[in-house]
């Protein structure tokens, strides 16, 4: 690839990276001195909480609609924190962030298994999509991180204070939990844009590893965020270099690359602070502690996997059940058209198995089925309430039987889902396979898309006339 090339693929990424350094190097500051490290993770997990149940309600997870509904959900989690935070604690904040955190991750778990089809799109914004992320989505984010960052200089003397000293925030009468209740307003609005892009481990790195480093070095506010803004640039730079040059996911290889820096700074300045022939000692004997674990993991494992013990205890089992699963997939596969009684029986076998599948098994099964029988395909797009099945049994009669018959089923989609999100997906399928743009609004109800639903109908008959 040219240096063109580079840069196009790579500037976006570095550019957000940036954007993220800047505001989460300062409120980690915040997090060190709270002793709430957690706190990041736990907001993250609410965000994404808020997004999973506005899936359900009929939100895309990129939406707008969808970043609002995230955002009330932190805005809930920070009053939580706020009230959390008492004079006399008697139970550590830190213990009930991680109580919401463990609770939002469980809630998250069974609203998705309400909405088996919107698993892969909550996947995408807990892991984030760095290098893939758009200039309005970087430049949204700049905005609204400058106002936070300003309100946050206005009210400096406040935040700082009740983040160094809650006793005295106390003493002089300040209403500290109204006081946290903003501040961890104004975290969750961050956490809910950064996570849309960077994914909670990387926005969870921004926003530790600086402030640790930075922490290490200093105790001066002005050159803790120097040192973290410099530190975040330089290692997001190298991160970003080594994950093009070695082919690697950008995100973990940053997340990654920060770990490893942070260990250097630290003994760096464990042995900068000892200037001593025993502390170069301790750090070799640390070395070699690390290297002999290294060594055992890699011939241990090396050894264990060779051996019987590593076969599975359960393996008979496992077989027995793949054979009667196979078996099973190979009667639905095995139906046939001209077998009515037979033809049910394999719909509603179809259906049985698609119904405890992922997204994934699914395709399988249907691309399966799909070149033995258009009429199980065409009583499966009927039989089932489900949209996402819906549009991968269209996607693959458009593939086996032709543009006409998958077609027809994505119009249909089109006409008659509840959700916006899926009529979007249905027209972007049928755009593709028509490859034309039929300016569909899924917004829009049908009289605003009677133009683009007379051209669907326009394209169909022509197909049909071929």
């Amino acid at each position: 690839m040219n240096d063109l090339g580079i840069l196009d693929l790579m500037l976006p990424a570095f550019c957000e990276c940036l954007v993220l350094v800047g505001i989460h190097s300062y409120l980690g500051l915040h997090v060190i001195r709270r002793k709430v490290i957690f706190v990041d993770l736990a907001l993250a997990q609410v965000a994404a909480l808020g997004t999973t149940v506005g899936f359900l309600f009929g939100m895309a997870p990129d939406s707008v609609a969808a970043f609002i509904f995230s955002v009330l959900f932190t805005f809930m989690a920070a009053a939580v924190f706020s009230v959390a935070r008492l004079e006399n604690e008697k139970v550590p904040q830190e213990a009930i962030i991680g109580l919401v955190y463990a609770i939002a991750a469980a809630v998250v778990i069974l609203v998705i298994d309400r909405a088996p089809h919107g698993a892969e799109h909550i996947k995408e914004v807990m892991t984030g999509a760095i290098l893939w992320v758009q200039w309005e989505s970087i430049i949204f984010a700049a905005v609204v991180y400058g106002l936070i960052g300003v309100i946050h200089f206005i009210f400096a003397d406040k935040f700082l204070l009740i983040t160094r000293s809650p006793e005295k925030a106390y003493e002089k009468g300040m209403r500290v939990r109204l006081w946290d209740f903003f501040f961890y307003m104004t975290f969750g609005i961050v956490i809910s844009i950064s996570v849309r892009t960077a994914g909670v481990l990387l926005v969870f790195v921004f926003l530790v590893v600086p402030a640790i480093t930075a922490t290490l070095i200093t105790d001066r506010l002005k050159w803790q965020l120097i040192i973290g803004w410099t530190m975040g640039v330089v290692v997001t730079v190298i991160g970003l270099g080594i994950s093009y040059w070695a082919d690697m996911p950008s995100g973990p290889t940053v997340v990654s690359f920060y770990g490893a820096m942070l260990v250097v700074a630290a003994v760096a300045l464990y042995l900068g602070r000892r200037r001593s022939l025993k502390g170069l000692l301790r750090v070799a004997l640390g070395a070699g502690v690390v290297a002999a674990a290294l060594l055992v993991i890699i011939f241990g494992g090396r050894a264990l996997g060779r051996s019987p013990l590593a076969a599975s205890r359960s393996h008979e089992a496992h077989a027995t059940h793949d054979h009667g699963h196979d078996h099973g997939h190979g009667d639905v596969a095995e139906g046939h058209a001209g077998d009515d009684n037979g033809e049910a029986t394999s719909v509603e076998e179809l259906l049985e198995a698609l119904g405890q599948a992922d997204e994934a098994e699914q395709r399988r099964l249907v691309d399966a089925l799909g070149a033995r029988s258009r009429a199980v395909l065409s009583q499966a797009f009927e039989r089932t309430d489900d949209d996402g099945l819906k549009l991968i049994v269209a996607r693959q009669m458009a593939r086996v039987h032709g543009q006409g018959a998958g077609g027809r089923l994505m119009v249909q989609i089109i006409r008659e889902a509840e959700f916006p999100f899926v009529r979007s997906e249905a027209a972007e399928a049928l755009g593709e396979l028509a490859g034309q743009d039929f300016h569909y609004s899924p917004e829009g109800d049908a009289e605003a898309n009677r133009a683009a639903l007379e051209a669907m109908d326009r394209w169909l008959q022509t197909v049909s006339e071929r």
